[in-house]
């Protein structure tokens, strides 16, 4: 079940209370701040930093990033 806009424009990374990208075909929140992917369970963000996946970034996608 995909995350309502409503709650999307809500929601922040607790780490760093920074925008979250929603992912729909994965069913993440990400946050390109912190490299971390957030998974959403039945529906229901888990908002939980020890739940979080730690995202590996290669240099050329850090260097992508860091030029938006």
């Amino acid at each position: 079940m995909p995350l309502s806009i409503e709650l999307l424009v809500l929601l922040v990374c607790p780490q760093c209370r920074g925008d979250l990208r929603y992912d729909r075909d994965a069913d993440k929140l990400i946050c390109e701040a912190c490299s971390l992917r957030y998974p959403v369970v039945d529906g229901v963000p888990v908002m939980l930093p020890e739940a979080a996946e730690k995202i590996e970034r290669d240099c050329a996608q850090i260097m992508l990033i860091s030029s938006r």
